[in-house]
Parts: C-alpha cells; structure tokens; sequence
C-alpha cells in the first residue's frame, strides 16, 4: 500500500467507523477491489484528508450533495458518520434546508426522511 492509501484507509476509518470499513473490505471481490482502491486513494485519501475543511464541514457538504443527488444508501451511512464527524442534527438539517432550495423539496423531503430514521437508529443504539 502506498502512503496515499495508508492516509485514506485511516481517514475512511475515522468517518466511517472501523466495523464499517471492515466489513467493505471483507467484502472486497477481484471486480470491485480497484474500485475499493479508487476510493480510499481518490475520495479519502486526496479529499477527506485534506486539513482545509474539518470533517464537519466535509460531512454537511457531502451529506448535501448525496441529497441533492439521490444517492440515498449512501445518505444513511454518510448520517451515521456524523457521531464521528461532529456534524449535528441540526447541521443535517441546515444542509438539507439547502438541498431543498437548490435540489428541490423530493430530494429533500427524502433525504430528511431517511434522516430522521438513521438518526432514530442510532439513537436507539446508543440507549442499549
């Protein structure tokens, strides 16, 4: 592995949480293991790791733009990051104020739905 992969695979693992990335990488098949590489060099490695942005910031832009988008499975795990992340509820909720304006109101009135269920989710999980 190269330093770029080393700095991205650590990245990736401070957003996503360590059982996250295990479980992708455990789950990596000759078909997608250039593109499991693509992505911790490319989105985690050059992207996430840069010190420009926190990973607050990081977190509310990519969570509006995987709204705006409709890349909704991605959406759910990007709000669970958020623990990691220090983006808050209402952080989320400022960002998807955006996605609505800009996106339009589906795309947002989804991404607050899905939202509100991961962080449903997650709430009930740390209760336990």
């Amino acid at each position: 592995m190269s330093d770029l992969t080393d700095r991205g695979m650590a990245t990736r693992r401070r957003v996503l949480g360590d059982a996250h990335v295990s479980r992708a990488e455990a789950g990596k098949t000759p078909l997608d293991a250039p593109f499991q590489a693509l992505i911790a060099d490319a989105a985690w490695g050059h992207v996430w790791a840069r010190d420009t942005l926190s990973l607050r910031e990081r977190s509310m832009l990519t969570i509006a733009l995987l709204a705006g988008l409709g890349n909704d499975e991605e959406l759910a795990m990007h709000i669970r990051a958020t623990a990691r992340t220090g983006a808050s509820e209402a952080d989320v909720t400022e960002a998807l104020l955006h996605v609505a304006i800009y996106a339009g109101i589906p795309r947002a009135n989804t991404a607050f739905r899905i939202a509100r269920q991961t962080f449903a989710e997650m709430n009930r999980e740390t209760q336990r």
